[in-house]
């Protein structure tokens, strides 16, 4: 039997409520149940993040390997598709799959050192574009979600958030990003993307110095992947915003502007979901307070404020 942390317990219950409890009543079981139908061993403690229960297993072949247990929703269903298609180029390698519950079988790599804990983090951004230049160097699978269904969703409620907004700050600020990213929303893209690649999504591995875990995937441009890399590791010098954004850009290949355009459209999905959820001013921290600061700062450096 596995002992569910008491963390993980709190997470679900902060951001799932009622519909937690029933998730992780079934957890012991449903890691019973995997471990015996993969023919598993369970090798030491669980791990965890907001969401997932990552147990450290053994296959019978004596390969190590992690079972991921994860509730199916919006975020998690698509990142079977996406590990499926790298093939474990840049990214971890899915082993098995269990679609109906969302149990993943992954390979192990060395979640002790993750890309984090490089001390230079310039070289940390570097290693990072270039994963990104390898992740977004395909077409999307079918069936994924779409940069330009959620773009277009972003600005049809724009509107009504700048209504909401009493501070001329904060709605400059959201308007700015609309206007960004109203440019470049013919042209959502098709590329694979990560969604989620920061610092502690990279981990060191046997067979690659680092790969990518954790995807929260989608269909678009590149240019929306590189938020997370500005927000974590975080630096409020506007020139070293700018500078670890240039290295991003460099790395992909791809033209600056439209890039910065995506970027602050992911700045806007973000402040669009804060003013949703506590209606917080978007010049203001909110929730999540410090990294309602970041979001400010990184905006402003890309708009050259």
């Amino acid at each position: 039997m596995i002992v569910v942390p008491e963390a993980l317990i709190a997470s679900h219950r902060a951001h799932s409520g009622a519909a937690a409890g029933a998730f992780i009543d079934a957890l012991p079981a449903r890691a019973a149940e995997f471990t015996e139908r993969w023919g598993l061993r369970l090798d030491g403690p669980p791990a965890h993040g907001v969401v997932a229960l990552v147990l450290p297993v053994v296959r019978a072949d004596g390969t190590p390997a992690v079972l991921k247990l994860q509730p199916v929703d919006d975020e998690t269903a698509g990142e079977p598709l996406a590990l499926r298609a790298w093939g474990g180029d840049g990214a971890v390698r899915l082993l098995d799959h269990d679609p109906v519950t969302g149990t993943l079988l992954l390979e192990r790599l060395d979640a002790a050192r993750p890309l984090s804990s490089v001390a230079d983090p310039d070289e940390a951004v570097r290693v990072l574009g270039a994963l990104l230049a390898r992740l977004t160097d395909r077409p999307a699978p079918a069936g994924l979600r779409r940069l330009g269904d959620l773009t277009a969703a972003m600005l049809d409620r724009v509107p009504d958030a700048l209504a909401g907004l009493a501070d001329p700050a904060g709605r400059r600020l959201l308007a700015d990003c609309a206007a960004a990213v109203r440019e470049v929303a013919d042209e959502p893209g098709d590329r694979l993307l990560h969604w989620d690649l920061h610092y502690d999504n990279v981990l060191a591995a046997g067979r690659e110095p680092w790969l990518a875990i954790d995807p929260k995937p989608l269909a678009g441009d590149p240019g929306f992947e590189l938020l997370p890399a500005l927000l974590n590791r975080f630096d409020p010098e506007p020139a070293v915003i700018r500078r670890r954004f240039d290295l991003l850009t460099e790395a992909l290949g791809t033209d600056r502007e439209r890039a910065r355009a995506w970027t602050l459209g992911r700045l806007l999905q973000l402040w669009l979901w804060d003013l949703e959820d506590d209606g917080s001013p978007v010049d203001e921290p909110g929730e999540e307070g410090e990294s309602d600061e970041r979001a400010v700062a990184v905006a402003h450096a890309l708009l050259g404020r």
